[in-house]
């Protein structure tokens, strides 16, 4: 049984270990910038699908308020 936890702390501690080179050597990602202005505006054919599929989901109980692009 001592074994065993001792191998776990092991494991544990090494884990740890290999997070903390990683998150100091490794480099970061970078992420795009999102382009300044409004983004381009949604197809009428791409909305409707989006409202039909709510209303037959929800059974004409739900509402589309607002769709953007993520």
């Amino acid at each position: 049984m001592a074994t065993v936890f001792a191998i776990l702390l092991i494991v544990i501690y090494l884990g740890k270990g290999l997070v903390a080179l990683v998150n100091k050597y490794a480099p970061e990602e970078e992420t795009p910038a999102k382009a300044a202005g409004k983004p381009a505006p949604i197809p009428a054919n791409i909305l409707a699908a989006i409202t039909a599929a709510v209303k037959v989901t929800t059974h004409g109980k739900g509402k589309v308020a607002k769709v953007e692009k993520i």
